[in-house]
C-alpha cells in the first residue's frame, strides 16, 4: 500500500476529488480484466474540469499501480493480483480502507490502565480503552494496529460485537465507527513516522522475525473542536507499504 500525502488548496479540490472517486472505482472492482476507465475527455464533461486536472488524476494512480496506460487504446485497472497499493492523503481516506481491506482483530477491546497512552491523549486519567488488529489484504497480514480511546470515546464502541470478538476479518474501520458515533466529526490528524524493530509478537503476526525492521507510524485525531479522540500506533512490513509526501512552494 501507498501513504501519499497532498497539500490543500481550492486549485486541487477538484484534481482531488476525481482521483478519488477513480481510485474507489477501481479499488470496488467496477473495471474488471479488459474493460476501459472512461477517457480523458468523458471524465473533463463528467466532472466539469479539464483536461489537465483528468490527467494528473490519471498519473496518481499509474504511479500508485492501480491502472496502467495503454496508448491508443486508453486506461486499464490493473490485474487484481497485482494490486496492492492505495493512496492515504485525508482522514477521510483512511476511513474508506474497507474497500479493499479487512480489519482481524487480535485483542478485543478493552478497557486497561496505560500511563502513556492517556498522557498523548491528554487525559486526567490513566483508564483508556484498547483494541489491537491486523490489516490484510487478500488475507495477507500487512499492517498491526494498536489503538487507544478515552474512556467516554471508548464506550462508544462497547456495543460493536466485531471489536470484542478476535480472529474474524471485518469491512470495519475505528474511524469509520467513531465517525458515526461522536457528537462532533473527526477533523484531523497529527502523524509522526520512524522505524521500530518488530517485537516477537508483532512478528508472530506479521508472519516476519523478530527484530525485523516496520514503518512506525502514529496518528493522534482530534475532533473539530480539538479534542483528541484516538490513539494509534501501526507497524507495517516495508514490501507491502511505502509512505509518499508531494511537496509544494507555498506562495502564489
Amino acid at each position: 500500500m501507498a501513504d501519499v500525502a497532498s497539500g490543500d488548496g481550492v486549485r486541487e479540490s477538484a484534481y482531488l476529488r476525481l482521483a478519488r472517486d477513480l481510485r474507489a472505482s477501481v479499488l470496488r472492482h467496477d473495471y474488471p480484466d479488459g474493460v476501459r476507465l472512461p477517457t480523458e475527455a468523458e471524465l473533463a464533461e463528467r466532472y466539469q474540469v479539464s483536461r489537465q486536472t483528468v490527467r494528473r488524476a490519471f498519473q496518481d494512480l499509474v504511479a500508485e499501480g492501480l491502472v496502467y496506460r495503454v496508448a491508443g487504446r486508453g486506461t486499464f485497472a490493473t490485474p487484481r493480483e497485482q494490486q496492492y497499493l492505495r493512496q492515504i492523503g485525508s482522514v477521510d481516506d483512511l476511513m474508506g480502507l474497507s474497500l479493499d481491506t479487512r480489519m482481524a482483530v487480535v485483542t478485543p477491546l478493552h478497557r486497561r490502565v496505560d500511563v502513556d497512552a492517556a498522557g498523548r491523549l491528554g487525559l486526567h486519567t490513566d483508564r483508556v480503552h484498547k483494541l489491537t488488529f491486523l490489516r490484510l489484504h487478500e488475507d495477507v497480514a500487512f499492517c498491526h494496529t494498536a489503538v487507544w480511546l478515552p474512556p467516554a470515546v471508548g464506550r462508544l464502541l462497547e456495543s460493536v460485537q466485531e471489536l470484542l470478538l478476535p480472529g474474524t476479518p471485518n469491512a470495519l474501520t475505528v474511524l469509520g465507527l467513531l465517525d458515526q458515533r461522536l457528537p462532533e466529526p473527526i477533523a484531523e490528524a497529527e502523524q509522526s513516522i520512524t522505524v521500530a524493530e518488530a517485537t516477537p509478537e508483532i512478528a508472530s503476526h506479521l508472519n516476519c522475525e523478530p527484530g525485523r525492521p516496520l514503518l512506525r507510524i502514529d496518528r493522534v485525531y482530534q475532533s473539530v473542536t480539538g479534542q483528541l479522540v484516538e490513539l494509534a500506533i501501526s507497524h507495517f512490513l516495508p514490501e507491502h507499504y511505502s509512505y509518499h509526501v508531494r511537496l509544494r512552494r507555498s506562495g502564489p
